[in-house]
């Protein structure tokens, strides 16, 4: 799967014929992924909300992420991008959500380095899809951009399958 950036207004158009509504639960990124869907006249339509959860107290205040997986797995793990991308569809009752935490940099350590970066992807009906991606140390703005563009292209071919499955 590419991170190449989808094409942002046919992203909306397909969920709106749909009918799918998007909620996006962001850390590392800040909310470039909800400003990037908002940029595109209409997103209302598609768009419920975006959290920003930059610590670990917003995780678990806004979308019911456990102190446990936090204190065993860490803010950046699959298993807090899962419960974000969960917490945030329940949250705002959407269709889909998708989730990113990560190390944007500089620093890093051993264990957790420099452009890891975790996603989550939650449907309705559908066992929540996570997933790491290593892009090194590109530098802060990179490592921000490419997770948006990764999220971008994980909702864009969640979209695809559920068209897929519609027949649509």
């Amino acid at each position: 799967m590419t991170s190449k950036t989808p094409d942002i207004p046919n992203l909306l158009h397909k969920a709106q014929s749909l009918g799918v509504t998007i909620a996006t639960a962001e850390s590392c990124t800040g909310g470039m992924i909800a400003a990037a869907l908002t940029d595109v006249p209409g997103s209302s339509a598609v768009l419920d909300r975006g959290f920003v959860t930059y610590s670990n107290a917003a995780k678990m205040q806004m979308l019911g992420v456990q102190s446990s997986t936090l204190d065993e797995t860490g803010a950046v793990s699959e298993e807090t991008a899962g419960e974000m991308a969960e917490g945030a569809r329940r949250a705002a009752g959407v269709t889909l959500a998708v989730s990113v935490t990560g190390i944007a940099g500089p620093g890093g350590s051993e264990f957790k380095p420099e452009g890891r970066v975790c996603f989550g992807l939650s449907r309705t009906g559908v066992e929540t899809l996570t997933q790491t991606i290593e892009f090194g140390a590109l530098g802060r703005e990179q490592v921000r951009q490419s997770s948006c563009d990764h999220a971008l292209s994980l909702l864009w071919h969640a979209l695809l399958q559920m068209e897929r499955e519609t027949g649509s």
